[in-house]
């Protein structure tokens, strides 16, 4: 109960926010995130041959260049698109995760 009222505390500032996908959904997008993304951003997110994805490290970088970054990929470097495998709204969803984590103590146990 308590991670649905962060999240959607963390939802609320995040106005690009269509549609929420499925709780199903979305602990499919968090396992892609920890085991695809992780394996070049490091599996604690905190950077190995891609940049670290933890808040700090993203701060300064606004949510539509995250979300084209997810979706469109980076020519030139190891970051691929992502657009085949999540939709803008589940990118959305991703980056508002990313941005403003819910925090261990708010998961359900």
């Amino acid at each position: 109960m308590r991670r649905g009222l962060a999240l959607l505390v963390a939802l609320a500032c995040h106005p690009v926010m269509a549609d929420l996908p499925t709780a199903e959904r979305q602990t499919a997008l968090l396992d892609l995130l920890h085991q695809d993304c992780g394996s070049c951003h490091g599996m604690t997110l905190q950077g190995g041959l891609g940049p670290a994805l933890l808040p700090p490290a993203l701060e300064r970088k606004s949510e539509a260049t995250l979300i084209a970054t997810i979706l469109e990929g980076r020519p030139g470097t190891a970051m691929p698109p992502w657009k085949s495998f999540m939709t803008q709204p589940e990118a959305e969803w991703l980056v508002a995760q990313l941005k403003h984590p819910v925090k261990s103590e708010d998961k359900p146990h």
